[in-house]
Parts: C-alpha cells; structure tokens; sequence
C-alpha cells in the first residue's frame, strides 16, 4: 500500500478543489488522509452541495484541525507529502512564519521540516505586496506555490476540466500518477 497524500481544505473560496482531489485521489487507489479546518467545513457548505461528513467519508482517515497530538504532527508520521487546497492567505502566513496554531499548518511545517513535498494551492487575488512576500517565504523554505491558474492548451469544455488540471499539477508535484487532463504534446 502506498504512503498516504496528507490533503488540507482550509477555508479559501475553492474547496471543490479539495473535494475533487479526494475523488481523485481515492479512484487512482493513492490513499489520503484529511485536515478539515472549520472554515473549509463552512466553505463546503456555501459552495458545494457537499455535507461535510461526505468529504471526510472520501478519505482514509480524518484528523480534527485542532488535535496537535495527530499523527500527522510529527516528522516520525510517514507520507507522500502534503496538499493544502485550497490554501488561504491566514494558512500561508502562518505556514510563512511556523506558527503551529492547529494540525494543518503543523503539519505543513513538519513537511518542511523534513523535506517532504508541499503544495500550497493559494486562492486569493489580487496579490499585494505582502501576499507575494509570504509566497516567496514559504517557497524559500520549501513550499510549492501552486496557484489554481486555469491552462487552455488541453481545450477544456468545462469548469470541472479546469479545476481537474489545477488538481492534475498539483499531483505532478506530489509524484501521484494520473490522467485528470491532456498534457501538452507539442505541435
């Protein structure tokens, strides 16, 4: 059995984007375990028609955000690497800046930490300053920063192509074989 993808669904607009990786991850058989925060759990309301225990019945196991005795808080916990989708700014900073104040950013900073994949899909625009300046932080310390940026060259004839191509990059980074999208083949 593979090592487990740790997956957090902070509360950034976009949580079909954690969703839709859960489904992907549980169709490729790539087992993923769960970091809900409370804003993510009330995004799935307001943007999907997902009730929460719906998303956490997608992984393999689910952590409480607030349990920083999980084992996903500990560098001895092995796994693939972590996903933050989406990722929103208060995430980013506190990852930018090691403020463990729940499970989800430990969790990320024990990925950096120990020199494990991150993938920071941040949702948020415009960028000022500041957000660019916690990007550059935490991609400094190891993070990918992968913004949900929609490509066109696969020609997608829907929103759920799009966001499969975001979610599709995303496992590229985490070394997970897949086929969400049509890569580039040249012309």
């Amino acid at each position: 059995m593979p090592l487990p993808i740790l997956l957090g669904i902070s509360g950034a607009s976009g949580v079909i984007y954690g969703v839709e990786t859960l489904k992907a991850l549980s169709g490729l058989g790539q087992p993923c375990h769960l970091i809900l925060s409370e804003a993510g759990a009330r995004n799935l309301a307001i943007e999907t028609d997902y009730e929460v225990d719906q998303v956490k019945a997608m992984a393999e196991r689910v952590y409480e955000v607030d349990n920083l005795a999980a084992p996903p808080a500990s560098g001895s916990f092995r796994h693939r690497g972590m996903l933050v989708a989406p990722c929103t700014i208060k995430t980013l900073s506190a990852i930018a800046n090691s403020f463990s104040h729940n499970l989800l950013v430990r969790a990320a900073d024990v990925c950096l930490k120990e020199r494990r994949p991150l993938v920071l899909m941040v949702r948020e625009t415009p960028l000022h300053q500041g957000h660019l300046e916690l990007m550059s932080k935490a991609a400094g310390l190891g993070a990918c920063i992968l913004p949900p940026i929609p490509a066109f060259y696969h020609q997608p004839q829907s929103i759920m192509d799009l966001i499969h191509q975001s979610i599709g990059k995303a496992l590229d980074m985490l070394g997970v074989e897949h086929d969400l999208y049509q890569r580039w083949g040249g012309r």
